[in-house]
Formats: structure tokens, C-alpha cells, sequence
């Protein structure tokens, strides 16, 4: 009896290296949107400073950074490899 099956190596991996790039680069993404959000401590804690706490890079840029690194990481699970 012979093989006539064709015998091709299995890849098992879920996703490619391009898949992984794009989920680094999601990542960094939100990363940075987190870093930008982050702060707005004052140093004498009886005083509030309402320009740290309310500027426009935390309440605006902040947030769309971080949608957007969400955005890219849905686009990295989705994207299927190159035949």
C-alpha cells in the first residue's frame, strides 16, 4: 500500500508574526494613552489645580489613544496571514 497523501508541515500557530507586530504596536498604543492620562498630582494636596487635572491631552487625546490602540488590537486578532 503506498502514501499517495500529500505530507505538508502542520502550522498550528493561531497567528503569524505580522499578527504579533500588530498586537505590539496595539499595545504601545494604549500604553502611551495611559502614560499621557496619567498624573495631575498636585504637591501641596490643599490646592486644586484645575489645569493638570482637566487639560486637554488627558481628557481628549488620552482617551482617543487608548480607543485607538483597542482598535488596532482587534485588527490584529482579525487579520488572517497571506496564503
Amino acid at each position: 500500500m503506498s502514501n499517495d497523501k500529500k505530507t505538508t508541515p502542520a502550522n498550528n500557530s493561531l497567528f503569524t508574526r505580522e499578527n504579533y507586530i500588530w498586537m505590539l504596536a496595539g499595545l504601545a498604543v494604549m500604553a502611551l494613552g495611559f502614560f499621557l492620562m496619567a498624573g495631575g498630582k498636585s504637591s501641596d494636596p490643599n490646592v486644586f489645580n484645575d489645569k493638570d487635572v482637566y487639560s486637554p491631552v488627558r481628557i481628549t487625546v488620552a482617551p482617543i489613544l487608548i480607543i485607538g490602540g483597542l482598535l488596532i488590537e482587534i485588527f490584529a486578532i482579525m487579520k488572517k496571514p497571506k496564503a
